[in-house]
């Protein structure tokens, strides 16, 4: 009778922990649509800026070189806050920080200073850069690893809901009273009221984060850990350093095809349509990444992740080709369905990354998420590309990024200990 009441209490003990990650998971949903959300009102705020301060792709570019140049200099202190603090008190801190960069856009608009706009996003992307840090490693963590690409992937559909909606929104609230505005200082006004209501969204969503009983894991006590070896650097998990690459290819040829979206599809041999139009399609590239990564849950339970990575990649790379030496709605359809493609690999690149790092996770995310610094360089990089060959052949670019994606996939993602090592020596 006692051992039966010591498994029922066991049993209850299990139910209520498997409850009360469910619920953690459902929570944190709403951070990844955010950031997702905010990530590609870029897109809309490229043309944007390029049209009111006239400038070139690649001064163009600066807006995600500033976003994304946020990630190398702040994720690895965010990974040792993270591991001081832990995860939810990260969060609640990010959010606060990435609201400051949101209600910065109101005196950037004001001065009609590029600078500062430039300053808003760096701040901006700073609170995001603590979000990353803390969630993807969290959500990672909330059950069994050989299901944490199935979650990052689940939940990063939602953040693929944020980027698919926010075209519609920067389109009608940026774009369209950019096309009315009869000055430029009009033109800049025009950010002020949707940024400040980002920032009022993030606010809420920090005091609802602070409130939260979320689970506690600490990732140094967690009861399924074996250490490794204690004195293994980092940088000798093989697997982890070409993810690293692997991230930074990734989110700089994704970062670099959303920016160039808009013009890409304003060319008279492409489509030819209004920046405002072309906004929308953007709505078409982050939502077949949202389709994708909700199919990609499903599949990644019976295929295997590195295997799938590849695929996607090898499809991407025929994609971008066929945009690029075609015209008309070939080459439009072509590029927009890169973001199918897409879909499962920043999630999939990272828990296959961190995959058997036990101990060193939170260092391991630390400098994944510096990895996507690849989206302030790549898209620069592209930008100077256009302005010397224009923005078609620019494309060539990401070509070689999902080259490596697939081959990390392939054969990168294998996972080789120090342990591991030593033995085979």
């Amino acid at each position: 009778m006692a051992s039966m009441t010591a498994g029922q209490s066991g049993k209850l003990q299990s139910d209520n922990l498997d409850t009360n990650y469910t619920f953690a998971l459902r929570a944190l949903t709403t951070l990844f649509f955010m950031w997702g959300f905010i990530t590609c009102l870029n897109d809309i705020l490229i043309p944007h800026l390029k049209g009111i301060f006239d400038l070139s792709y690649s001064q163009a570019m600066l807006v995600q070189f500033c976003f994304f140049g946020a990630y190398f200099l702040v994720s690895v202190p965010a990974g040792f806050l993270v591991k001081r603090i832990g995860y939810q008190k990260g969060i609640v801190i990010g959010l606060v920080i990435a609201a400051l960069g949101c209600a910065m856009f109101y005196p950037a608009a004001s001065l009609m200073s590029y600078p500062v706009f430039l300053l808003a996003l760096f701040v901006l992307a700073s609170g995001i850069t603590v979000l990353q840090v803390s969630a993807n490693p969290y959500v990672s963590n909330l059950g069994p690893a050989k299901t944490a690409s199935a979650r990052l992937n689940l939940t990063q559909a939602f953040n693929a809901l944020g980027t698919t909606v926010a075209p519609f929104f920067g389109a009608l609230l940026i774009l369209d009273h950019t096309a009315t505005a009869l000055s430029a200082a009009e033109s800049a006004d025009s950010v002020k009221l949707p940024y400040l209501l980002l920032a009022s969204a993030l606010l809420i969503l920090a005091a609802v984060f602070a409130w939260l009983k979320l689970p506690d894991l600490k990732i140094d006590h967690a009861p399924d850990i074996v250490v490794v070896n204690p004195d293994a650097s980092i940088w000798q998990y093989r697997h982890l350093v070409l993810g690293v690459i692997a991230i930074f290819v990734y989110v700089g040829a994704e970062v670099a095809i959303g920016s160039f979206l808009v013009s890409f599809l304003s060319l008279p041999d492409i489509a030819g349509l209004t920046e405002q139009t072309a906004a929308h399609y953007i709505a078409y590239y982050w939502g077949g990444a949202m389709v994708g990564r909700f199919i990609g849950a499903g599949l990644l339970h019976k295929i295997d992740a590195g295997k799938l990575l590849c695929f996607n990649a090898v499809m991407a790379m025929i994609l971008i080709c066929i945009a690029i030496v075609s015209t008309g709605s070939i080459a439009m359809w072509a590029i927009l369905f890169v973001g199918l493609c897409n879909s499962i690999m920043f999630p999939t690149i990272f828990s296959l990354a961190i995959n058997q790092l036990k101990e060193l996770t939170s260092q391991g995310s630390g400098l994944l998420c510096l990895a996507i610094v690849g989206g302030a360089i790549i898209p620069l990089l592209q930008g100077m590309l256009a302005d010397e060959i224009g923005v078609q052949l620019a494309f060539i670019l990401p070509v070689f990024c999902y080259g490596f994606i697939a081959y990390y996939g392939f054969f990168g993602a294998r996972v080789m200990t120090p342990l591991a090592a030593a033995q085979q020596e």
